[in-house]
């Protein structure tokens, strides 16, 4: 008798395990930008292609323009098992994965085609990545909300002596403070509604956000000078919960591995046609100077920024000392990325 209940109970289990397998999960993935915006299309494609390629099995609902809180909030409800998964930008990220704040750094990627070429890079994804579990999440990719640029409504910027004394509204993010005082302005942290009134009525005198956001939000209306400084990467990061990850399957796993590429792409590429296309329109109606460096002038900045570089490489931290990391082993962040920023400058 004993045998069979015992017999009885090890199918019972086995079944039961079998059922949690194939359960379908429904996930919950937050994230900042309005449902108009590339970076918000993407992850929609994103959650397609995952319920495509689990043939239903998962599915995920997108909740954009931070329906479900803040950035800051949405990472403390990842980390603590009350939201599925969000995509957030590298300086939010960075008070709870020190090592992302890379990504942020002032005049750190040269050209577009560099910073793309590093991110793919292997090495420096797993670098980075293997820094999230230990803080309760797993990233399975990038997002975008393209290179942050400058307007403004006194003159033309060309060099940062043409900064001096401007009062400039940026994100409440140190790395963001401390560039625009190191480049001789004034920087105002801002809550991002109130800047267009605030520029309207000369509160602030200028503003840091991708061309693209500056005329979405059309900060352009008021400002007749913009400057395309590509000086920040606003990159975001795809991370999972660690508890939910682990109940995926390893062909699962690669299936959100997958969809983050697909999704990244089409970030980029949608992106790179809007911007195209509302330059254009902003340029042919005049009322706008914008300005393109040459890139002497952009290296002047570079320069200019060195001692934040040197303020924040201790807080970037240090690559953890594993043979699988060869070379980089034990080197700082922000060494890692700038010897990769020369291995692939193009």
């Amino acid at each position: 008798m004993r045998k069979a209940v015992a017999i009885f109970l090890v199918c019972a289990l086995v079944l039961t395990m079998a059922g949690l397998a194939s359960a379908k999960m429904n996930l919950k993935y937050g994230l900042a930008p309005p449902p108009t915006h590339p970076h918000a299309k993407a992850a929609v494609i994103f959650a397609e292609y995952v319920k495509e390629k689990t043939n239903g099995e998962i599915t995920i609902d997108t909740y954009p323009m931070s329906q479900l809180g803040g950035e800051r909030s949405m990472v403390e409800q990842v980390q603590g098992g009350t939201l599925d998964m969000a995509d957030i930008t590298t300086a939010v990220l960075s008070n709870f994965v020190p090592a992302t704040g890379v990504f942020d750094m002032p005049f750190i990627w040269p050209t577009r085609e560099t910073a793309y070429a590093v991110l793919a890079d292997p090495e420096f994804k797993k670098i980075i990545f293997d820094a999230f579990p230990r803080k309760g999440f797993v990233a399975v990719g990038y997002g975008e909300n393209e290179f942050r640029d400058f307007t403004n409504i006194k003159h033309e910027v060309r060099t940062p002596a043409d900064l001096k004394g401007l009062k400039v509204r940026v994100m409440e993010a140190p790395v963001y403070l401390e560039t625009w005082r190191t480049l001789g302005a004034s920087p105002v942290p801002m809550p991002f509604p109130e800047v267009y009134n605030a520029l309207q009525q000369g509160v602030i005198d200028a503003q840091e956000n991708p061309i693209l956001t500056s005329i979405l939000m059309k900060f352009t209306e008021v400002c007749n000078y913009a400057t395309v400084l590509n000086y920040s990467l606003a990159e975001t990061i795809k991370f999972v919960n660690i508890d939910v990850w682990e109940r995926l399957t390893p062909e699962q796993q690669q299936i959100f591995y997958e969809a983050a590429e697909v999704a990244i792409k089409a970030n980029r590429e949608a992106s790179r046609t809007m911007i195209e296309k509302l330059t254009a329109e902003l340029e042919v109606a005049g009322k706008v100077k914008i300005t393109r460096l040459t890139p002497e002038e952009r290296n002047a900045f570079f320069q200019a920024v060195q001692p934040v570089y040197q303020n924040f490489e201790k807080k970037l931290g240090t690559i953890p000392k594993k043979d699988e990391y060869g070379k980089y082993s034990g080197m700082t962040y922000l060494q890692m990325v700038l010897d990769k920023v020369k291995q692939h400058k193009k």
